[in-house]
């Protein structure tokens, strides 16, 4: 099982995002950023991967300037990996 993060560098886009994606449907929480992601703002969305393609593309029409880029959280024997995805 996976899901995904929309990473930001601005807190105030990360909680209006995940905000405009809960009013359009779509299960999105604003969560912690993993470290590894090296955005450093603190709060990314998370988005599960059967909502990811919508929620890309509703984030993609709301112009987010300080969208730092997705990735791909798995978790497997206990441990978390990330990916960036495209």
């Amino acid at each position: 099982m996976c899901d995904f993060l929309a990473v930001f560098r601005s807190r105030a886009q990360a909680l209006d995002c995940a905000a405009r994606l809960r009013q359009g449907g779509i299960r999105a929480a604003a969560v912690s950023t993993p470290q590894e992601t090296g955005a450093g703002c603190g709060l990314s969305v998370r988005i599960g991967a059967y909502d990811f393609a919508q929620a890309r593309r509703v984030i993609s029409c709301c112009g987010y300037g300080a969208l730092f880029g997705y990735f791909r959280v798995e978790r497997q024997c206990g441990r978390t990996f990330l990916t960036r995805v495209g």
